[in-house]
C-alpha cells in the first residue's frame, strides 16, 4: 500500500456497520503493521467511544481539525492498538454543517487539514450525504459502503452513488468506489443469500470477495473498548476483518486509487 491513503466509510443509512468497519478494519490493517488513523466524523462519537476514548478527554476533536483550528498530526491520539490513532468526535460536532455552511471551500476543508497525512486514513461518515460526508468524499482517495444484507438494502445505494458522481464531477475527479461491502450476514438465511447474490449480480466486481457475518463477537466488542480482533481474534468477525484488509492490501493502491501498476 502506498505512503498514504485515505478511505471514507459511507453510506446514508444507519445500522450498517459504518463505524464497526472503520474500527475493526482499521485494526486489522494495524496488525499488518500499517499505521492507521480513524478520524470520527460522526456526531454520535461511537468510534471514539469504541476505541476507549473517554467523552472527556476528547479535548482535540474531528471538528477542530474540520474548521482548522487543530493541525493533522496534532489531532490524532493513540488508542490502545499498537499502530491504530483516532482523531476523536463529540456532540460539537453536530453544529459543524451549520458553522461551515458560509464558508469559501466549504466541501474541501477536511482535505485541505489532510494534506500531511500519512499512512492509512479511514474516515468514519455519519448517516446522511450533507457537508460532513461531503468533505469526507472530496478528501478521501476512495469510498468503501457498508451494505446490510437486508431487504432493501439496495435500493438505498442510488443516492449514494448520484452523490459520489457529483463528488467526482466537481471537487475530486479520482475519487473511486472501493468497495460495497456486505456486512452483519447470515449464510443460513435465505434472505441473505438473496442480498448477497443481487448485489454481486447487480455490481460485480464492485462487491468484496469478503462478506462479514452476523456475529456476537462483533456486537459485543465496543462494550470493552476493543476491536474484534483484540477482544477475540479467532471469532468469525475477527477473520472476516483480517480477509477485508488482506484483499486491500493486495490491490496494491497509490493514494490516487489507481493500481500501481497502471
Amino acid at each position: 500500500m502506498a505512503d498514504r491513503m485515505i478511505i471514507a466509510i459511507a453510506n446514508q443509512k444507519g445500522g450498517v456497520g459504518k463505524t464497526t468497519t472503520a474500527i475493526n478494519l482499521g485494526a486489522a490493517l494495524a496488525e499488518q503493521g500499517q499505521k492507521v488513523t480513524i478520524i470520527d466524523l460522526d456526531p454520535q462519537g461511537n468510534a471514539s467511544t469504541g476505541l476507549g476514548i473517554d467523552a472527556d478527554k476528547r479535548q482535540i476533536t474531528s471538528y477542530d481539525l474540520l474548521v482548522g483550528d487543530a493541525n493533522w498530526p496534532d489531532a490524532a491520539r493513540d488508542s490502545s492498538v499498537a499502530n491504530l490513532s483516532i482523531v476523536p468526535a463529540t456532540a460539537d460536532l453536530a453544529s459543524a454543517e451549520l458553522d461551515i455552511a458560509s464558508r469559501p471551500r466549504r466541501t474541501q476543508l477536511l482535505a485541505d487539514a489532510l494534506e500531511r497525512a500519512t499512512g492509512v486514513v479511514l474516515i468514519d461518515c455519519p448517516p446522511a450525504l450533507g457537508l460532513l460526508t461531503l468533505n469526507a468524499m472530496v478528501a478521501a482517495d476512495s469510498v468503501i459502503v457498508p451494505l446490510q444484507a437486508e431487504f432493501y438494502a439496495l435500493e438505498g445505494l442510488s443516492q449514494l452513488m448520484l452523490t459520489i458522481r457529483e463528488v467526482r464531477s466537481t471537487a475530486n475527479p479520482d475519487l473511486r468506489i472501493e468497495g460495497i461491502l456486505l456486512t452483519m450476514a447470515d449464510s443460513r438465511n435465505n434472505l441473505s443469500q438473496q442480498v448477497e447474490a443481487d448485489a454481486r449480480k447487480t455490481l460485480g466486481p464492485l462487491v468484496f470477495k469478503t462478506v462479514v457475518p452476523r456475529n456476537v463477537r462483533v456486537s459485543e466488542s465496543p462494550s470493552h473498548a476493543l476491536p474484534v480482533i483484540h477482544y477475540d481474534p479467532q471469532s468469525k468477525g475477527s477473520n472476516a476483518y483480517r480477509a477485508l484488509a488482506a484483499e486491500l492490501l493486495a490491490k496494491g493502491l497509490t493514494p490516487t486509487g489507481k493500481a500501481a501498476n497502471g
